[in-house]
């Protein structure tokens, strides 16, 4: 058997195993990090303790930001795996497996088999498409059904024959969609056929059946939660989810904003080294390109204008923009293989300027342990949470740093020869992967020592004693998940104000941030401090008129 009829036979089991082998080992290797993955954690972990599945809730109190979906796959991985970090990634570990098979499939039947090596190679071998399917957020399954529900429309606009049924297959993925995060998916989805109908001059516009049979499948999934919720009697929770959808388009949330080209930048780095071939497969106009790529154009452009004009700045938020991102990026580098081409010069000084410059950042990150104490000694650190969070006793092996220099000299040695090898691509898009992993499994650990070590341990420390665990002056859910509290016999058990007044029924602990320990104690002066750590003071409310003594 040839080598290229291997590949056609078992091309989707090999591309199934290697992804199983990227994403599965060592998701437990660091703690959930604080906001998101802890928050979506700690929401399916509640929905075992307290047997409410169709009801999300935070510290045991309704959480309408969110619909269930994704945490019912996280509930059922905690199921299956116990409750850990481990069972927290692993949906999105299967997502990633499916999400490469799915871009094999449809870049197979859009342009062909080479072109979707490439696309499958650029999704994983970027920096933020391929953690996140190492993460516990939502974004990855979210984006996934959508981006699928949009292939189905592209199906049913482009393709001959029977056209309504791959509408109802993109309404039940939009409705999944729906489920996974809310109705912003059917706004991504119905700003990207405007988009598209009107440069299309309205022509070969959707039938009244086609649209009739989307709306009907995609309400039987995406309406099923809300019209549980509102059957229950419980049309308040579809109320404030809805209020908080429409809040978090128009206000700063949590102090996550930025300018408008935050989401440009983001992309431009954290999709390296896609972004660069991205743009040579932009500027790109050829007469022999795919008629999709028009639709993913347009859905490119629809996401990053979306969620730069919204005022809330997340990384993740602009991250549906992977898919066309890759696709195009895709198209760049297959049009330079199949027309032998060379790699203009811009091109391969932006991909050594970026790679070069993530190599020295890779370098640098252990030699700041090695040297910490020199730069703590210059004062060049001003804040003191941060001089207090770079005092963490972090063990480094000294070794670290070569991994940086080893990355840096493969990318530069790929990007000088990538126009005499064939395989200097391929080496490119190999190393980045290989320095993605060794990130996961050498540097995530370390640096999640330093940002969030001490408070986790502290918390973990009393997940046997009946107590409150409960952070002020800082926003955080590692002391919900961490504290693997069970259900409270206390209605007060949120109260700030009651778990501050020191007539609690059990023993309070209190975490801050020492920039706000000052202010903390004066206003409240049954609190007492126990210790402190890497910048976080760890506190106890005394009981009125008792000394902890």
């Amino acid at each position: 058997m040839s080598e290229s009829s291997f590949w056609h036979k078992y091309s989707y089991w090999i591309i199934a195993i290697g992804a199983a082998c990227l994403f599965l080992p060592y998701l437990g290797a660091a703690h959930l990090f604080d906001w998101d993955e802890i928050n979506f954690a700690e929401a399916a972990r509640e929905m075992i303790v307290s047997g409410e599945y169709s009801r999300v809730q935070i510290n045991y109190q309704a959480f309408q930001e969110k619909p269930p979906l994704f945490f019912w796959l996280q509930a059922l991985s905690m199921q299956v795996f116990g409750v850990n970090e481990w069972a927290a990634r692993f949906p999105n570990a299967v997502c990633g497996i499916i999400s490469l098979l799915c871009l094999y499939r449809v870049g197979s039947r859009w342009v062909d088999i080479h072109f979707a090596q490439w696309w499958v190679g650029l999704y994983v071998a970027s920096l933020l498409p391929h953690f996140y399917f190492k993460s516990g957020i939502i974004d990855p399954w979210f984006n996934l059904f959508i981006f699928l529900g949009i292939v189905f429309l592209v199906k049913a606009q482009e393709g001959e024959g029977q056209k309504t049924r791959p509408m109802i297959y993109s309404g039940l993925l939009i409705g999944a969609a729906i489920m996974t995060k809310g109705p912003v998916a059917l706004l991504i989805y119905g700003l990207v056929y405007a988009v598209f109908a009107i440069i299309n001059r309205f022509r070969d516009f959707l039938s009244w059946q086609q649209i009739f049979a989307f709306t009907l499948s995609t309400l039987a999934v995406g309406g099923s939660w809300f019209l549980v919720e509102v059957l229950r009697g419980r049309a308040e929770v579809i109320q404030e989810f809805i209020i908080y959808q429409i809040r978090l388009l128009q206000t700063q949330d949590a102090g996550h904003g930025g300018p408008f080209f935050y989401h440009f930048i983001v992309l431009l780095l954290g999709c390296f080294p896609a972004s660069l071939f991205f743009i040579y497969g932009y500027r790109r106009q050829l007469s022999d390109q795919p008629a999709s790529m028009r639709w993913m154009k347009i859905l490119f452009w629809v996401v990053l204008l979306l969620f730069s004009l919204v005022r809330t700045k997340i990384v993740h938020y602009s991250s549906l923009c992977y898919f066309p991102l890759t696709f195009i990026a895709a198209w760049g580098i297959y049009h330079l293989k199949t027309k032998e081409q060379h790699f203009p010069a811009w091109l391969r000084w932006g991909l050594g300027s970026i790679g070069v410059s993530l190599a020295i950042i890779f370098t640098a990150l252990p030699l700041v342990d090695k040297f910490k104490a020199d730069i703590l000694a210059s004062n060049l650190i001003k804040d003191p949470f941060a001089t207090a969070i770079l005092q963490a006793d972090v063990y480094w092996g000294g070794w670290e740093w070569l991994l940086g220099l080893a990355f840096g000299l493969v990318i530069m040695v790929s990007i000088i020869l990538i126009n005499r090898k064939a395989w200097a691509p391929l080496v490119l898009l190999a190393t980045c992967v290989l320095g993605l992993e060794l990130m996961t499994i050498v540097y995530i650990p370390k640096v999640e020592q330093y940002t969030q070590g001490a408070p986790i341990a502290f918390y973990e420390s009393k997940q046997e004693e009946d107590c409150y665990l409960h952070t002020v002056g800082f926003k955080s859910y590692a002391h919900l998940f961490y504290g693997q509290k069970s259900l409270p016999n206390n209605p007060r058990h949120a109260d700030e104000q009651w778990l501050l007044s020191g007539a609690a029924d059990k023993p309070v602990y209190i975490v801050t941030k020492n920039i706000r320990k000052e202010e903390w104690l004066s206003w409240h002066p049954l609190l007492e401090v126990m210790y402190e750590e890497n910048g976080f003071v760890f506190m106890q409310v005394r009981e009125e008129g008792h000394s902890l003594d």
